[in-house]
């Protein structure tokens, strides 16, 4: 449940100090001149992502909403009207068409569809149909994600992902939706980094695990569950593993039910892995964050790859973080080349198409955001031209939004938003990245 940004950042921010050259930081973000390259493949989709819960407002029967406004919680801040996106849904559509993309990928809610078990709305179905046909009439291919992170208040007060019918509850949600809404869709994504939770389990210290389960039973308490699994408790990752695999497989089967030919993957957090000297423990790090879900996924249309950083490992633990190197609001190292270092992985696991459904960076220093854009996109273009296929590109996040335990002070948009009045303000990175997308060429 706690944020997978919070863990990595948790660990690299422990490192102080290191010897480990940034040679594709230092050529890629120096400002210097560009040469001219070959145009991305053609139908490359350039896109922006964002989450329901995150942007849209108000979402009372989700698990989230719950968490978020219990005591203890782990929340900084509860996210409330978020970015008023179920209403303003145009205006998110439309500010992606202005910066020049051509793909939006966004996430339906499930506990909105399904806010008790078996009663579907058709009104919020409706809702979503909508921002799919605005989403066409726009030039902008639908990315669609089944489950970012949120479940119903129901599903979380009966077990959640740990429940043993859990993924049959899924599928019969993703059944219903595709049927209603597959026809619209470029892409459908089930699970949103469905092995975030492994990150967590094998990175937190003891006491985040203590405060998560303090943060569930006030959760039970407060709903009257006695096993209120809300979000996805990092301290319950290995009981709701076969469970999280088990609601993917069938999840894809009723969505492809209902459209055979539409494309269906999953997304997965991706942290660079880089080893240095013997015996180190990148290869073991590997198997523990990514293993059985590079072995679940083979065979699907695509793999969803999100990165963010990279962490290199020795024989007894993280390296710290290179002296001078630029971080993030978390302090996590900006890596350009770590993006393309985990979709060559995730193709080479799996075979796989690769599309990237999220990649960015948490500043306010906007400037470097278009530079690791920029970067760490000639990065990619390289590994495509080397035979990686690529389908497509999705920077995180359209608008700056509810980043989940941090609540709205970390900032990844490629626009600002006035918490009062909602006005969505492009900033210029997303010119940089319009650019790119336009031209469909560095």
């Amino acid at each position: 449940m706690i944020d997978r940004r919070f863990f990595v950042a948790g660990a690299v921010a422990t490192a102080a100090t290191s010897t480990l050259a940034n040679p594709v930081l230092a050529a890629g973000l120096t400002g210097g001149k560009r040469n001219a390259t070959s145009p991305f493949p053609p139908g490359f989709l350039w896109g922006a992502a964002t989450a329901g819960h995150q942007i849209e407002g108000n979402n009372v029967n989700s698990d989230y909403w719950v968490l978020e406004n219990v005591k203890p919680t782990l929340f900084a801040e509860p996210s409330g009207d978020a970015n008023n996106s179920f209403e303003l849904w145009a205006s998110d559509l439309d500010l992606a068409r202005t910066i020049g993309l051509n793909a939006y990928r966004f996430s339906i809610e499930w506990c909105r569809i399904e806010p008790e078990p078996g009663l579907f709305s058709i009104a919020m179905l409706d809702h979503y149909k909508a921002i799919i046909a605005g989403c066409h009439a726009r030039g902008l291919a639908p990315v669609v994600t089944f489950s970012h992170w949120t479940t119903p208040r129901w599903f979380a007060m009966r077990g959640g992902w740990t429940a043993s019918d859990s993924a049959t509850l899924f599928a019969r949600f993703c059944d219903r939706a595709a049927r209603h809404l597959a026809d619209g869709m470029a892409y459908a994504v089930t699970l949103n980094e469905a092995n975030g939770t492994l990150l967590g389990h094998v990175m937190a210290p003891p006491q985040a695990k203590d405060a998560e389960r303090a943060m569930l039973a006030a959760a039970g308490r407060a709903t009257g569950s006695d096993h209120f699994v809300g979000g996805s408790p990092i301290g319950l990752a290995m009981e709701m593993l076969p469970n999280l695999i088990a609601a993917h497989k069938q999840g894809r089967a009723a969505i492809k039910a209902a459209r055979p030919a539409l494309p269906v993957g999953l997304s997965l957090a991706l942290v660079d892995l880089q080893g240095v000297g013997p015996n180190n423990l990148r290869d073991a790090r590997r198997r523990d964050f990514y293993g059985p879900w590079l072995e679940a996924v083979r065979g699907d249309d695509f793999v969803g790859v999100q990165n963010y950083s990279r962490i290199v490992w020795d024989d007894k633990g993280i390296v710290p973080v290179p002296a001078g190197a630029r971080t993030g609001g978390e302090g996590w190292e900006i890596y350009p080349a770590s993006l393309a270092n985990a979709v060559d992985y995730v193709h080479g696991e799996t075979g796989c198409p690769i599309m990237v459904t999220e990649h960015g960076l948490n500043s306010d220093n906007d400037a470097w955001r278009a530079d690791l854009i920029t970067a760490a996109l000639a990065e990619l273009k390289r590994r495509i031209d080397a035979g990686t296929p690529v389908l497509g590109y999705c920077h995180w996040s359209l608008v700056d939004n509810f980043e989940w335990t941090f609540g709205y002070k970390p900032h990844y948009g490629l626009a600002s938003i006035d918490r009062t009045t909602f006005k969505r303000t492009p900033k210029p990175s997303a010119a940089v990245l319009g650019t790119i997308a336009r031209r469909n060429a560095l």
